[in-house]
């Protein structure tokens, strides 16, 4: 059963799920729903391009500061209508042993929130999306898919009692897409990979909101608040 850390509706630092790294070491699984302050977020290779420096700086004058993670994967947006949801727990093994299921269990979770606004998502890569991967969830098939959710991982080694081996504690992590303009981040994360050389470009019609999928009409802000809830509720029924 995960522990739930409360929400207070602020907005976060792109790299606030991190501190669950240790609650899970000391006090078993946890889990937090959260948005964070808007801006984009970044893998460390990005730092090996010569113009990330300068391109951050610029960045952040514009009002959407860059945050380097820990964990792969590539460019992301963070910002209002953008909800996360982290779990941390440990295990034992090695990271390659645990991965997938790992990825499975927060696409479970998500997807079944999703389930409750009418929409059908599934794992899959979609081509042209920003941070693409194999464990998107997306809706639609083939060359229609646009994915809706992103998700990525961050693994340490922990000894939770000098008689054991190591054990690893993951960190698995869900950005979805709840209540946003897609096109406007799209734009940023492409301003960025131009800004830096990296060659990259992303497709707005590769990624989709909640809010043009749901059946029911809601404000932005109650639409997110709402998913919010329900990623509770399936966190509470694990």
């Amino acid at each position: 059963m995960f522990r739930l850390l409360p929400a207070d509706g602020e907005a976060r630092h792109a790299r606030h799920d991190e501190s669950l790294i240790a609650l899970a070491a000391e006090w078993g699984p946890h889990a937090c729903i959260w948005e964070a302050e808007q801006g984009l977020v970044v893998p460390r290779t990005y730092q090996r391009f010569s113009r990330f420096s300068q391109a951050c700086s610029d960045f952040a004058e514009q009002g959407w500061p860059i945050a380097v993670r820990q964990s792969g994967g590539g460019i992301v947006p963070q910002g209002p209508g953008i909800v996360n949801l982290s779990l941390a727990y440990a295990v034992q093994g090695k990271p390659l042993d645990h991965s997938d299921q790992a990825y499975l269990l927060i696409c479970r979770i998500v997807s079944r929130a999703l389930e409750e606004y009418g929409v059908a998502a599934h794992a899959q890569a979609v081509e042209g999306s920003f941070c693409d991967g194999r464990y998107n969830l997306a809706v639609g098939v083939g060359g229609r898919a646009r994915k809706v959710a992103g998700t990525a991982q961050l693994w340490r080694r922990h000894r939770m009692d000098p008689a054991q081996d190591h054990c690893q504690i993951v960190l698995v992590h869900a950005l979805i897409l709840a209540s946003v303009d897609i096109a406007a981040v799209t734009l940023r994360a492409n301003g960025f990979e131009q800004a830096i050389g990296s060659g990259r470009r992303y497709v707005p019609d590769s990624a989709v909101s909640l809010s043009e999928l749901c059946a029911a009409e809601m404000d932005p802000r109650s639409l997110t608040e709402s998913l919010k809830q329900s990623l509770a509720r399936k966190i509470a029924a694990i």
